[in-house]
């Protein structure tokens, strides 16, 4: 939920900034903050992962937490000198002056990825994601207050570094309640994460990647206006996968503590529970991309809706990252890193090698493209290495139920649409995108809830009324 409403957030402010700045601001905007992802990758290599993993296993935790930030503030200097030293083509890559928005950017995201390894790593997840919706809605109120005051393309910044020191100021309140004090690390201490996070840096490079690859690399070949663009259809193909990223973050630290008493049995049930759900969102997503995707991007503004198509690619894209996450998720929390890396080392090579090739021959429709295939390539070799190590076996029968819902939604969503095209019943896009994706999600849950004994259980369990009249039982 709280991921869900941080999106929400990220939704609507996004289509302000559209409507206010155009495409181009918002096209800058995101080549930054793709940029900066990749600069936080050197910034920690794999050392808030490993963090979560080492405190995940409940011992020596003051130790870990040291020694991590030592890492981690080493890592942001260097990286800061660097910044420096390359400035003039920074700004001009960029085409906006915002080397110093980038060190600034840079300093916060890499405090709250620790701050966020710290909360997961002590069992915190349910606060973790408490400051989600946080980080969103406040960056969102000071953009949008500063855009209002006057302020264009540096209010998008100032937002965002505004949203994130919120955040960190409240996570290290609930980490330092947690956490039995700090106490100096030995040489022991920061080997242990090292070798975790040598394998480990590879999976946020290839998060990072997944999000931000096909941005940066358009940015050599198109513009920022177009850049904007696609970076909307990625904001709503990314807000499918939210309850798949959701489920890692939250299965993670009980997957690595039932690894550490070689409960394995347990573990294979998890990550069978998460593969039945990880596509609860994404499958029925891409129906409604398909369908409704023009008109959602018309939202935006008139510039938007050529991007349709690219939304359509982008959510097939999520929907396969949804359960390659799931997979290297258990492979990272039963301490198979090196299985992981070998997943993230071919869908790194082969996403930078498609991005490239597929751009220069197709433009942004070969963008998207790149980015499906190799993380088909990946999901392929992810399931490989799990089925390797974990007897587990594949929920075809609940996958196979949420397809079945979703078909029938797309049924009637396309009925509905033909009718309103057809007869103009409300001659009103808003109000038209509103009332089928509620009539969209209102049929595939209430399908899925009929069909699926497994669903039925789930929100049986998770809502305050009974639902015992649904039961076939």
């Amino acid at each position: 939920m709280s991921n869900l409403v941080s999106s929400a957030l990220g939704f609507l402010a996004t289509i302000y900034i559209a409507r206010m700045l155009g495409a181009g601001p918002l096209g800058v905007y995101h080549l930054v903050v793709g940029l900066v992802s990749w600069l936080a990758i050197v910034g920690e290599v794999g050392i808030s992962r490993a963090i979560s993993k080492r405190i995940s296993e409940g011992e020596d935790q003051a130790e870990y937490v040291l020694a991590g930030t030592t890492i981690i503030v080493g890592l942001f200097v260097l990286s800061t000198c660097g910044l420096l030293l390359f400035r003039e083509r920074l700004v001009n890559y960029v085409g906006y002056p915002a080397t110093g928005y980038v060190i600034a950017i840079l300093l916060v995201v890499l405090v709250n990825g620790l701050v966020n390894s710290l909360l997961v790593g002590l069992h915190l997840v349910h606060v973790n994601g408490f400051l989600s919706p946080v980080r969103t809605g406040g960056r969102a109120l000071v953009q949008i207050a500063l855009i209002v005051a006057g302020a264009s393309t540096a209010a998008l910044f100032i937002g965002h570094i505004a949203g994130y020191i919120v955040v960190i100021g409240i996570g290290t309140y609930f980490t330092a309640r947690a956490l039995p004090g700090l106490s100096r690390p030995r040489r022991y201490h920061f080997d242990r994460l090292v070798d975790f996070a040598k394998f480990s840096w590879l999976g946020n490079l290839q998060s990072q990647m997944f999000s931000y690859t096909d941005i940066i690399v358009l940015g050599f070949f198109v513009s920022s206006g177009l850049i904007g663009v696609y970076s909307a259809a990625w904001n709503i193909a990314e807000f499918l996968i939210l309850f798949s990223g959701a489920l890692s973050s939250t299965l993670f630290p009980e997957m690595s503590s039932l690894s550490s008493k070689d409960n394995s049995r347990a573990v294979a049930r998890i990550v069978e529970q998460s593969l039945s759900f990880c596509g609860l969102f994404l499958i029925p997503g891409l129906f409604g991309g398909m369908l409704l995707g023009e008109r959602i991007l018309r939202i935006y503004g008139p510039e938007f809706p050529r991007g349709a198509t690219v939304l359509t690619i982008l959510i097939v894209a999520n929907l396969l990252m949804g359960y390659q996450n799931q997979l290297l998720n258990a492979l990272n929390a039963i301490d198979r890193p090196e299985l992981a890396f070998r997943v993230n080392v071919v869908f790194v090579g082969s996403n930078v090698a498609l991005n490239i090739a597929l751009i220069y021959l197709y433009g942004w429709i070969g963008a998207a493209i790149a980015t499906t295939i190799s993380v088909a390539i990946s999901l392929v070799l992810a399931y490989h290495h799990v089925d390797a190590v974990i007897d587990f076996e594949v929920p075809a029968g609940e996958i196979v139920n949420q397809w079945i819902a979703a078909v029938l939604m797309g049924g009637l969503v396309y009925v509905s649409l033909w009718a309103e095209t057809t007869y103009g019943l409300l001659n009103h896009n808003v109000a038209t995108v509103g009332i089928l994706v509620v009539i969209g999600a209102g049929t595939y849950f209430a399908v899925l809830l009929i069909i699926s004994r497994q669903f039925r259980t789930v929100v049986d369990q998770n809502v305050p009324f009974d639902l015992t009249l649904l039961s076939s039982e």
